[in-house]
């Protein structure tokens, strides 16, 4: 029989929920400050899901129970759908959510083209007007012309009641544009010179291997924008004078301020079938639901988007 040898000791391989090992000049952590991270990231927690309970809570309670508790409702008792229902039934609040969706989409895509673009053309030194078109968007981060300006440029360009209004005044962010260009200059030099070497042209590396290489920063950058025009509510207040074509945060102000409520549901509120409390909150959850559903996607590239993008270049 062949004798068997012992297997060499050695550190395990951290498992997936594992916490990585640690260089041997750190400490091991005491019992008092692991119970203290504990309790304060328990406390975080509470203090965002707290908030976010009641607003739920609230939106699926019946109007009864939000006479009883006089007001938001902690403990659910009755639930019910009533007030998604009738949001969603085809009144202000289902065309304002197709509005938002729409511009967000579109808004986004039209941003991450020109974002990359630049921010590429940007990253290639010595590229016919390099310096000079950084001076100026590093210019445009510190001067604005002011609201009135903007206003009479979008007026004069004919964008009022317009979804373009809602597009295009905020359309590029120049910070967003920094950080990719800085991720796009810490790719290997090499990569984009055996690429050129084989015939490559710009439009072929910037397709085929700077992209590739940047999904974590395009995924971040890619949320920012989404997000900034879902949340977008100021533009359309100044530039759109049509309710029909109000974004979804424009209608959710107006339930909050207690203005007007949407077409629909004015009747049902004063027919007492529904509790205006119960729709704000219901307005609310449909608001955040876009951005908790994408949030926990691009989480993962949060660190390695942003903060390579940061220090590099």
């Amino acid at each position: 029989m062949t004798e068997q040898r012992p297997k060499a000791a050695g550190p395990k391989p951290p498992g997936r929920w594992a916490a990585p090992p640690r260089p041997v000049w750190e400490e091991e952590p005491r019992r008092a400050g692991l119970a203290g991270k504990g309790i304060a990231l328990t406390l975080a927690c509470l203090g965002v899901l707290f908030p976010l309970w009641i607003v739920v809570v609230t939106s699926l309670s019946t109007k009864q129970t939000i006479s009883e508790a006089g007001g938001l409702v902690l403990i659910p008792r009755e639930l019910t759908f009533i007030a998604y229902q009738e949001l969603l039934s085809g009144g202000q609040v289902t065309r304002a959510t197709v509005v938002s969706l729409g511009v967000t989409l579109v808004g986004t895509l039209f941003s991450m083209t020109v974002s990359v673009l630049s921010a590429y053309g940007l990253s290639r030194i010595g590229s016919l007007g390099h310096r000079w078109f950084l001076m100026i968007l590093l210019a445009t981060m510190f001067f604005g012309a002011g609201l009135i300006p903007t206003y009479l440029l979008v007026q004069s360009l004919g964008l009022t009641d317009t979804y373009l209004a809602l597009i295009l005044p905020s359309a590029i962010s120049v910070f967003n544009i920094l950080v990719l260009r800085a991720f796009f200059m810490g790719i290997s030099p090499e990569l984009t010179d055996s690429a050129r070497i084989d015939g490559a042209g710009d439009w072929r590396i910037l397709w085929q291997v700077v992209i590739p290489l940047s999904r974590a920063v395009i995924a971040v950058i890619t949320l920012f924008y989404a997000v900034g025009y879902w949340s977008a509510w100021f533009n359309a207040s100044i530039y759109l004078s049509d309710q029909d074509m109000m974004p979804l945060q424009n209608v959710m102000i107006q339930l909050v301020q207690k203005q007007e409520p949407p077409v629909g549901l004015g009747q049902a509120i004063k027919a007492g079938e529904l509790s205006a409390l119960a729709v704000q909150m219901a307005v609310m959850v449909l608001a955040l639901l876009p951005v908790a559903f994408l949030s926990p996607f691009v989480q993962k590239h949060f660190k390695k988007g942003m903060l390579t993008g940061a220090v590099k270049g």
